[in-house]
């Protein structure tokens, strides 16, 4: 691994990109650089990374300030006119060698118009610092138009990874001592659009898992609601290497809501998805992403959004207070007012809370297996925080029995 600082900011996605960005640098020997992959997903994320960006170079005194990401790609010349930046460089550039070795010399912005790109070309990542999982890019951008989203704009359109690609970074991380891979995307739902025979992500992670016997867990990052196919059910069903934790990207529960999000399902069809889910794997949790104080929002939409947390069982909450994005159709829609938005996201992370610990008490005395990342802690298949009495090391997977629930975490005694 390189000494070259990175800084991830965001998604699952740029975590993964972040790998790939440290052997660039490090080959380049970018070691006086400092690198942050930002993110764009909200105003506020940009205003972040913004704050980061300061705060390093007044740390980091004489070291390069290098900006990429979501954010840099949207707005290079707002990023390049700040006196702490040294490159800009946008998401397609950041992922080439090449982009790197050219750094050394004065400052510039590299950053390419995003939707012309046709293709994503796959990265052998060999390891991820400190960490006993690790994530599999299996596709880039997105074809949607959602109404408060900038992500398109930022990652250009969906383009997959061939299957082949998928299966031989998977045989990499796991040989190098990995026990559970995450898929990750922007849209990993729309997999496959773009390639021969259009191959859906039910088939991809059915037959990543029958060509790498050796892979202990498989994780999907969010999940589409209108886009899951009978496939990964199946997977669901009859494959217990595909870990019971599916994380949907709802949004809202209403309908009204979700038609001016421009969202490509209704209450209904989520509601419908938990049931398949459940009766495909009776103990699978569900996790979902929820925007509160969307534009238009009533108290009565709100209210529908609230009682799906219940409704659907949902244990494992993302909760987003509404942010404009400027350039989104939202942005120009009547808004909350901002406390709202604030009171409402409080009140679904309360509700996704309660949720979560009624959930973990409601484990104590049953058998768990958890992959240990540091410090006698890791995740259970069920994505819940588990601590190991008498210690574990990083990288194990413990099968233990819950005997409580202590800050947040479950307590396992460990069986074997």
């Amino acid at each position: 691994m390189s000494d070259t600082q990175v800084i991830t900011m965001g998604c699952r996605l740029n975590a993964f990109e972040s790998e790939v960005i440290r052997d660039h640098a490090g080959r380049a020997n970018l070691d006086d650089a400092i690198i942050v992959n930002t993110c764009a997903v909200t105003a506020e994320a940009e205003r972040q990374a913004r704050q980061t960006i300061r705060r390093m170079h007044r740390k980091n005194p004489g070291k390069k300030i290098i900006v990429t990401g979501c954010a840099a790609q949207l707005n290079p010349t707002g990023f390049a006119d700040m006196p702490e930046v040294d490159h800009v460089i946008g998401n397609e550039e950041k992922m080439k060698a090449e982009t790197f070795a050219g750094l050394n010399g004065h400052p510039e912005v590299k950053v390419a118009d995003i939707m012309t790109v046709r293709e994503t070309a796959s990265h052998l990542v060999k390891g991820f610092d400190g960490r006993a999982r690790a994530f599999v890019q299996i596709q880039q951008g997105c074809d949607h138009r959602c109404t408060f989203c900038i992500i398109p704009f930022a990652r250009g359109n969906n383009r997959s990874v061939p299957l082949g690609a998928i299966v031989e970074q998977t045989r990499t991380l796991v040989l190098e001592g990995y026990r559970e891979i995450v898929l990750t995307g922007v849209d990993i739902c729309s997999y496959g659009s773009d390639l021969p025979g259009r191959p859906r992500l039910g088939e991809i992670v059915k037959r990543l898992l029958v060509q790498v016997p050796e892979l202990e867990r498989l994780r999907l990052s969010s999940l589409d609601p209108a886009a899951m196919d009978d496939t990964l059910f199946d997977v669901l069903e009859n494959e217990p290497r595909l870990m019971p934790h599916l994380h949907l990207s709802l949004q809202a529960m209403d309908d009204m809501v979700l038609k001016r999000m421009k969202r490509r399902h209704l209450r209904d069809d989520a509601i419908r998805v938990a049931e398949r889910a459940r009766r495909a794997r009776a103990d699978v949790v569900l996790g979902a992403d929820l925007i509160a104080g969307f534009p238009t929002e009533t108290d009565e939409m709100f209210e529908h959004t609230l009682a799906a947390v219940a409704e659907m069982g949902l244990t494992h909450l993302h909760v987003f207070p509404y942010s404009e994005r400027q350039g989104t159709p939202a942005a120009k829609m009547p808004s909350v007012d901002v406390p709202e938005r604030k009171a409402r996201a409080e009140r679904l992370r309360l509700a996704g809370d309660a949720a979560l610990t009624t959930f973990m008490q409601n484990r104590i005395g049953s058998d768990v297996h958890v992959l240990i990342e540091k410090d006698d802690r890791g995740l259970t298949e069920h994505y819940v925080p588990a601590v190991i009495a008498g210690g574990a090391e990083a990288g194990e997977i413990v099968t233990g029995r819950v005997t409580g629930v202590s800050d947040g975490a479950l307590t396992v005694q460990r069986l074997s």
